[in-house]
């Protein structure tokens, strides 16, 4: 159990980022337990956290996009027809 909270809170979490920010500000000399301090720690935490998630994500799908051109996709969901063929297109 210790071991999947740490990598929930740590790696998917990214509670290290979170604190890095706040020692950082805290180096600046904004006190993140004040309403402004922790207003800004949590705008460049959220900021910097989804730019990561979304670069992982499109890195990713184009890797994964490289695998499949359109001609193998056509063929590939050419085999199906109907409602499954749309389910199946959509995933």
């Amino acid at each position: 159990m210790g071991v999947w909270k740490f990598i929930q809170d740590q790696f998917l979490g990214m509670k290290w980022l979170n604190e890095l920010i706040g020692m950082g500000l805290s180096m600046a000399g904004l006190d993140v337990e004040e309403r402004l301090g922790g207003s800004v720690q949590f705008f460049l935490y959220d900021m910097l956290k989804i730019t990561v998630l979304l670069c992982f994500l499109i890195f990713v799908i184009s890797y994964i996009q490289s695998y499949f051109p359109p001609e193998r996709s056509k063929q590939i969901l050419g085999r199906f027809h109907g409602i499954s063929a749309n389910i199946i297109s959509a995933c």
